[in-house]
């Protein structure tokens, strides 16, 4: 095994100069990213445009949508482990990465929030003053750090098995794909309630926003995913099938329909009732007194989302990759906007003194949130970097022993799997 580990660490540092150019790009984002944040923390969050009325931004708002992100693997593990959809099942490892790429961004986006990186020490199990139980932030915390655990190990017992040239055995990871499912559903629910717990804000005190944020993680995540899986099979020997992602475009539109009621019915009894609890609702929409800075922002994402519905719900248009691509792209920017501050700011509007301000992301925030990004595709290119050759069988654990007495190597299996990709 640690020839295997030493081998597939290798190809971390091997490429073409398109590999070497993308890891220029990210790592020169990231370094952006660093030196914008190093200011942050000597002169304090006034650096973004937070203020007292609107005390969360676009740190959050990025942190919203990744969770979601993050919980959306359970839709390629509930089709691949429990119903043996064999196409999905090929591919669920790659889901898994992602969900692990998301949690850690998410960290990294509440480590920017809190200002003083030295505050993050509070919500660590057992070392940190965490208020444990009563307070929400910690239980999402707590769900975070699981989830982030279940995925790794799902990915790790993967790869071993896989280095070893055998397929993972189900029953050994059963009882942790059971657990994840409800885990996933708890780390985006635990969002929600963090912010249906203000009552005072009006905005979020709904019934229906924990639901409404599974509905839109289910479309945005899937669609990110499909994305990321074809561009993994258009640059490796990993064969991914046009059958699992006709199927994932399937879920989509189940999920977005889902996501498209609940925001109607949402929009209806705000401004049915007419109460003056519709107020950051219409600041959203329509704008409030004369403030629309988010009103082009929201149309742009309902049109985005509608359209990419459509592409979805019609089977002759989500079957062909140019519509289906571009719904996936119009899934993720219609979520990220609605998900995003289309869901933070109008929280904060107007405030209790009846102040409408108007939050924008500063420069620096887009250059540390940038760097973020940039961050997790760093670590999602490495994670696929290493484990693919693994995956494929271009790197395995072979017995000489069993080759010469006529057996077949634990590597073969793998091996054929890489020549399938290939193929």
């Amino acid at each position: 095994m640690l020839s295997v580990i030493r081998a597939a660490a290798w190809r971390l540092v091997r490429g073409d100069i398109r590999y070497y150019a993308w890891l220029a790009v990210l790592l020169a984002i990231i370094a952006l990213g660093i030196s914008r944040y190093s200011i942050q923390v000597d002169r304090g969050l006034i650096t973004t445009a937070m203020r007292d009325q609107v005390a969360w931004g676009f740190y959050i708002a990025n942190f919203t949508f990744l969770v979601g992100i993050a919980a959306a693997a359970i839709l390629l593990v509930i089709p691949a482990y429990l119903y043996q959809f064999k196409p999905i099942r090929e591919i669920a490892l790659f889901g898994e990465m992602v969900a692990i790429t998301a949690v850690l961004m998410c960290m990294l986006f509440v480590m920017a929030d809190l200002g003083q990186p030295l505050r993050v020490w509070h919500v660590w199990p057992v070392i940190g003053l965490m208020n444990f139980p009563s307070s929400l932030f910690i239980w999402d915390a707590i769900a975070l750090l699981g989830y982030l655990v279940i995925n790794v190990a799902l990915v790790l017992y993967a790869l071993w098995r896989l280095a070893t040239g055998k397929e993972y055995r189900l029953a050994v990871i059963f009882p942790l794909i059971v657990l994840s499912i409800p885990w996933a559903v708890s780390i985006h629910t635990i969002t929600a309630f963090l912010y249906n717990g203000l009552v005072s804000r009006p905005f979020w005190n709904a019934s229906i926003l924990a639901p409404r944020f599974l509905a839109s993680a289910f479309c945005s995540g899937p669609a990110l995913m499909l994305i990321i899986l074809q561009l993994i099979r258009r640059f490796s020997a990993v064969e991914v099938e046009n059958k699992a992602l006709f199927k994932i475009a399937e879920l989509i539109a189940y999920t977005m329909g889902i996501n498209v009621l609940l925001l109607g019915a949402e929009m209806f009894k705000e401004f049915y009732s007419g109460s003056i609890h519709a107020a950051p609702l219409e600041y959203l929409y329509l704008g409030l007194h004369g403030k629309t800075g988010l009103v082009p922002w929201i149309w742009m994402a309902t049109a985005f989302n509608l359209f990419a519905f459509v592409v979805f719900l019609v089977p002759r248009l989500r079957e062909r990759l140019f519509f289906l691509n571009l719904g996936a792209v119009l899934v993720v920017l219609g979520v990220y906007i609605e998900k995003g501050l289309g869901l933070i700011v109008p929280g904060f509007v107007p405030d209790p003194l009846g102040e409408i301000y108007e939050y924008w992301p500063s420069a620096s925030e887009g250059v540390i949130a940038a760097g973020i990004w940039a961050t997790g595709a760093l670590l999602l290119t490495l994670m696929l970097k290493f484990a693919v050759p693994i995956y494929t069988g271009e790197i395995c654990a072979r017995r000489p022993s069993a080759v010469e007495g006529g057996e077949r190597a634990p590597g073969e299996l793998a091996t054929s799997r890489a020549e399938r990709g290939r193929g």
